[in-house]
């Protein structure tokens, strides 16, 4: 979500108030312990084609969709559409406005707005007889969502999901809202109050609810995006990655580590800036706030301590308490940061948070075909965090007296608990497994808690899991194989690399349109669809680059080189710089956005900034480079404006502003005890400001030199491995000497 838009929130107010007597809500409070709730199964595919298309009886048209987000909704009574023409031609034809509802399959409050109000038999009546009802899979549609979510925060200074949006026939919104109760009370209306009032008014004043909506496009449109361009500034340099490090500085949390105080989410890619800060400038500070952060999520509530791997995000300033959903990007996204600090600090602590990450994700997430799915819900039996909660008398129960005592003492576990829901209401004798302090430095304790951990993930894996959402996404596939990719080079295990290699070849031969290579969005049950933006494209060829590294196999920096130019070709902004999110052969929204705002993941924006960085080191093509800095240009005034809001781009900032490496490594295969050692020498040094290529000897080392032209006289010499280095626009003399390349990359 761009700064633009929360910037507009105060003067939209304003500017709407006359035009509006509705108020916007954006509610985000809990309900009363809530009962399991059965959905209505979906019948096998043979039995979902005998189906009228109106979904029967029992089923409402979602039942068609492939999303496991819109399949949670196919038995509700709401008469529900999928995005398309056909539910805005329904409600031109029978001039009723427009209900569109933005969640995803995991989302905690989107199964509390579908309990309390979807499976309702008077919501269901009030929104078939006066709306037409459309239901978006925010992680499928993420170019809908994404407009949308906007328009929310313009109206209401605040978003999340579920998204409530409500408009005219021809998509122009005049209301917006998240989470609302069936019935409103104190902290403002519900779902039928809302819906009551604007039926009223479409009847009886319409006119003036698309005055609103006149007003609400006009700040959402493609000429308001194309301001974040303006006037070609000057280059950002070095004193704007000073001023994020100091505004992050501003926000730290120094007791607890993480920014701000509650809630607090893991924003990995804030770690990544201040350690690439660090090795900048020797800022020792900046690398603390990483690595006390990074240390202090691990040992909290928001690490699952039995089953491994990283809740969605803390609730608390202490990271004890989490929304306990877990997000194959967070999983990925952790797992980058840990391993950058675990070269930055040489603290193997980092590298076994990394390890445990990927271990969790090979076990849940991880699909037969090697490709990656997309989530885990917070909920089992209809009750947030179910599944991972232990009473101390069930401690002692599984572990017998001594050993649960033993884990309660170190986890925190009490007879009381620690587990509390969002409004207040305990818990009691429910329980969060958190550490204090580390214990990696003591072999004894660690040994007898691998021990209990193992009888503890047993009783656990008994208990109902909470769903898991097995769509795959090519973006956060594309997190994770770069994840994979990194952790190969750090940690030394080829069998990462092995598994990113698997799920890229997935994602390339079945997420990619067979007629001309277009990269589609989601696969789900044999079904590739939904045209893949920005992110999809920036996450993969980010991937591809990473598993050259780790592998030194060309044809994935050949793909690279290929979807990089599908990339350009489809989502520059030739004029202003920069990309926008949708494709110029996607679906003509209210506006075509172009984003740079790094939130829970880093934006397609930032993370193509980096990639073309990359390319232009690594091929020595001068177009890539240009094109970067046409993207530094069009974002600068919008990042100087609050620079720790862009942290990875600012790591493309960083690379930008070099000095850089670009190392090549020339000998008989990687594999060569010489060429081994080389890639070590630089593997285990952390270089956020590098390229690496290995150039074989002979005519294996042909595509190379096609690929990189300059490296075609980079070869061994002497029939030992040999490093060419080159930085800042300077080349050292080539060397076969291990110990002087690692003397060539210790400088800063």
């Amino acid at each position: 979500m761009s700064l633009l838009a929360l910037k507009l929130a105060g003067l939209l107010s304003i500017l709407f108030a006359a035009l509006v007597s509705l108020r916007f809500f954006a509610f985000a409070y809990g309900d009363e312990e809530s009962p399991g709730h059965a959905r209505v199964p979906i019948p096998p595919p043979e039995e979902i084609a005998k189906l009228p298309p109106d979904g029967g009886p029992r089923y409402n048209r979602l039942v068609f969709e492939k999303s496991p987000y819109l399949l949670q909704h196919a038995g509700n009574p709401v008469d529900w559409f999928p995005w398309g023409d056909e539910a805005f031609e329904k409600a031109k034809k029978e001039g009723k406005p427009v209900f569109l509802s933005i969640g995803y399959s995991t989302c905690h409050w989107c199964h509390v707005m579908e309990r309390e109000s979807f499976e309702d038999e008077e919501v269901a009546v009030l929104l078939n007889r006066e709306f037409v009802a459309i239901k978006v899979d925010r992680e499928e549609r993420e170019d809908v969502d994404g407009v949308y979510m906007e328009v929310c925060l313009a109206l209401t200074g605040r978003g999340g999901w579920p998204l409530t949006i409500v408009m005219a026939p021809d998509r122009r919104p005049f209301y917006a809202a998240t989470y609302l109760p069936k019935r409103g009370g104190l902290q403002g209306p519900g779902l039928m109050d809302v819906l009551e009032g604007l039926s009223r008014r479409w009847k009886s004043d319409r006119a003036s609810l698309l005055e609103s909506a006149d007003g609400i496009v006009r700040h959402v449109t493609p000429e308001r995006a194309a301001l974040e361009s303006g006037e070609t500034p000057a280059l950002p340099g070095k004193d704007l990655l000073a001023r994020a490090a100091a505004d992050l500085a501003g926000f730290y949390d120094p007791e607890f580590g993480g920014f701000g105080r509650s809630p607090k989410f893991p924003a990995p890619h804030n770690y990544s800036f201040l350690l690439s800060w660090w090795h900048r400038s020797g800022d020792e500070s900046a690398r603390s706030m990483a690595t006390k952060s990074l240390e202090a999520m691990r040992l909290g509530g928001i690490f699952d301590q039995v089953g491994l791997g990283f809740h969605r995000y803390s609730t608390d300033r202490e990271w004890l308490t989490p929304h306990f959903e877990k997000m194959l990007y967070d999983q990925a996204t952790m797992t980058i940061a840990s391993v950058e600090a675990f070269l930055a600090t040489g603290d193997a602590f980092h590298a076994n948070v990394a390890r445990e990450v990927i271990e969790y994700v090979f076990r849940v997430l991880r699909s037969p075909d090697g490709a990656f799915y997309s989530a885990e819900d917070a909920d089992s039996e209809g009750e947030e965090g179910r599944f991972y909660l232990f009473t101390k008398k069930e401690l002692v129960e599984i572990l017998g007296p001594d050993d649960g005592g033993f884990v309660a003492s170190l986890f925190g576990a009490t007879e009381e608990g620690n587990y509390f829901e969002e409004r207040g209401s305990g818990r009691t004798g429910k329980n969060i497994l958190h550490l204090e302090t580390r214990i990696d430095d003591d072999g004894k304790t660690v040994a007898r808690w691998a021990s209990a951990r193992k009888k503890l993930f047993e009783a656990r894996e008994k208990r109902v899991h909470p769903h898991l959402d097995d769509k795959i996404l090519t973006s956060w596939n594309g997190l994770m194989i770069s994840a994979l990719a990194r952790a190969a080079q750090a940690l030394n295990d080829d069998a990462f690399a092995a598994a990113g290699a698997k799920a890229a070849e997935f994602v390339w031969t079945r997420l990619r349109r067979a007629s001309d290579g277009r990269l589609l969005r989601r696969w789900r049950e044999g079904e590739a669809a939904f045209l893949g933006h920005i992110d999809d494209y920036a996450y993969t060829i980010q991937a591809c680059l990473d598993l050259y590294e780790a592998t030194f196999e060309p044809v994935w920096l050949e793909r690279a080189i290929v979807l990089e130019r599908d990339m350009t070709r489809l989502f520059a902004d030739a004029g202003a710089g920069g990309y926008f999110f949708d494709g110029a052969d996607g679906e003509k929204l209210l506006v075509r956005r172009k984003e740079v705002y790094d939130g829970a993941i880093p934006s397609g924006n930032s993370v193509a900034l980096l990639t073309l960085l990359r390319l232009e080191r690594m091929t020595g093509e001068r177009g890539y480079g240009k094109r970067a800095e046409a993207s530094l240009a069009a974002f600068a005034s919008t990042v100087a404006a609050g620079p720790s809001a862009y942290a990875q781009f600012l790591v493309g900032l960083d690379f930008a502003v070099g000095p850089t490496r670009e190392i090549v490594i020339a000998g008989k295969t990687p594999g060569d005890d010489g060429a081994r050692a080389m890639i070590r020498a630089v593997r285990e040094r952390y270089l956020p400001r590098k390229v690496v290529l290995f150039r074989p000897d002979g005519e294996d080392g042909a595509l190379i030199s096609k690929l990189a032209p300059y490296t075609a006289d980079q070869a061994s010499r002497g029939g030992r491995a040999t490093a060419y280095v080159c930085s800042n626009f300077a080349c050292l003399l080539p060397t076969t000497d291990v110990l002087e390349l690692k003397k060539s990359l210790e400088t800063r």
